[in-house]
């Protein structure tokens, strides 16, 4: 039985690698094909550490829930193995898994009540009644809903039925938790509210949490670490801050956040922080080189609209480009404003509002500035992708 305590205090008793610093979770070259030719994912290495909130992170059909589901056993590989704990688990049925599981539909039994919900998988172990009891009453309380055992899942709201479903992935202690999209079904605020709820509990417990969401925001706020997923690849496994401030592909810089991208061609690498490039308009600008091929290379610069100034609204940068306002955009705390430049007709730039400058009006032209620094010189993107928007 693993016993489950504040992060970090798991007894080592409970387990033969205990204490160490080897991954929980090891995908070792796992390939998947539901017919045999297009792979759903292709060749995904990835290793999930003890105690971690990991969230694979993607749009539709990019393979992280195919990659959940053959962790949880609802899926077998094609090809490469899982390890959990050190052991295989590629062909180990899901109940003999002790993986904790909580679905988008939250998967209640309507017939049962909410004690008896959370009760099943501790009934499935045949567990004796009084121990069950008491865990089920911990696992409510856990998660806020203790002296709802008595109520039918009907008489819930979406919020407290999905912490009941919560409660019976925590019930049996399992060390760790896969949640597929389990928000998807709520409203914005209650959503938010969960988000913080869940990540409250991880951190209280230690277990160890796979989420699976195609929402940044969600995995920016919850996570230790993500994985970005495209085409069945991970393009980048960091944490938020690393993923926001410094993608290291196209793709992750408009997926992660907004992005702003400025298309050309290298001209010259000047060592590891500088490199000058020709936009397809013929300006040029020095930009950080993260992911270039070097000198001659077709490249996509991405730029985060707060990281751009707009004349009149702040010192100028080395970066100057003349642009022409298209729209300004009221969001209370600050302005968006559409610009023309570089050939581009949607560039987005975003103002904090204070003081009594005038905002800017569609028509003007302003140039716009921006540091080096903040210009990651990436792989050429392909428009056509999710995540590649500017």
């Amino acid at each position: 039985m693993v016993i489950i305590g504040r992060k970090g205090t798991t007894p080592s008793a409970t387990r033969p690698d205990a204490g160490t610093d080897l991954p929980l979770v090891v995908f070792s070259g796992v390939q998947k094909s539901f017919d045999g030719r297009t792979r759903v994912i292709d060749d995904l290495d990835l290793e999930i550490r003890r105690g971690e909130f990991l969230t694979l992170l993607g749009p539709s059909g990019s393979g992280k829930t195919t990659t959940l589901m053959m962790l949880a056993g609802f899926e077998v590989p094609t090809a490469g193995d899982i390890a959990l704990a050190g052991r295989s688990i590629k062909h180990l049925p899901p109940h003999k898994r002790e993986i904790g599981v909580v679905f988008q539909n939250y998967a209640l039994f309507p017939h049962m009540t909410v004690a008896e919900n959370v009760a099943f998988p501790l009934s499935v172990r045949k567990m004796a009644a009084a121990e069950a009891a008491r865990r089920v009453e911990r696992a409510l309380d856990m998660v806020r809903l203790a002296g709802f055992g008595g109520r039918w899942p009907a008489q819930l709201s979406g919020g407290q039925q999905q912490r009941v479903a919560l409660a019976r992935a925590l019930v049996f202690e399992p060390e760790l938790v896969l949640m597929d999209e389990p928000l998807g079904a709520l409203d914005k605020k209650l959503r938010e509210h969960m988000q913080l709820e869940i990540k409250h509990l991880h951190q209280q417990l230690g277990v160890t949490i796979v989420y699976v969401t195609h929402d940044q925001g969600e995995a920016l706020t919850m996570s230790d670490r993500v994985a970005v997923f495209d085409h069945g690849r991970i393009q980048q496994v960091d944490d938020p801050t690393q993923l926001y401030e410094l993608p290291r592909t196209a793709f992750v810089a408009g997926f992660i956040g907004e992005s702003n991208f400025l298309d050309g061609r290298v001209e010259e690498v000047a060592g590891v922080d500088v490199c000058t490039v020709r936009l397809d308009d013929g300006a040029r600008v020095t930009a950080r080189p993260v992911n270039v091929a070097g000198p001659g290379s077709r490249t996509s610069l991405s730029l985060r609209p707060e990281r751009v100034e707009l004349e009149g609204f702040g010192a100028p940068h080395e970066n100057s480009l003349p642009a022409t306002v298209r729209e300004t955009i009221y969001y209370g705390d600050h302005l968006r404003v559409r610009v023309a430049v570089a050939g581009r007709d949607d560039v987005m730039v975003k103002l904090r509002l204070g003081g009594h400058v005038r905002p800017p009006e569609a028509g003007e032209c302003r140039q716009i500035s921006f540091r080096a620094a903040d210009c990651l010189a990436l792989d050429p993107r392909d428009p056509g992708r999710a995540g590649d928007e500017a």
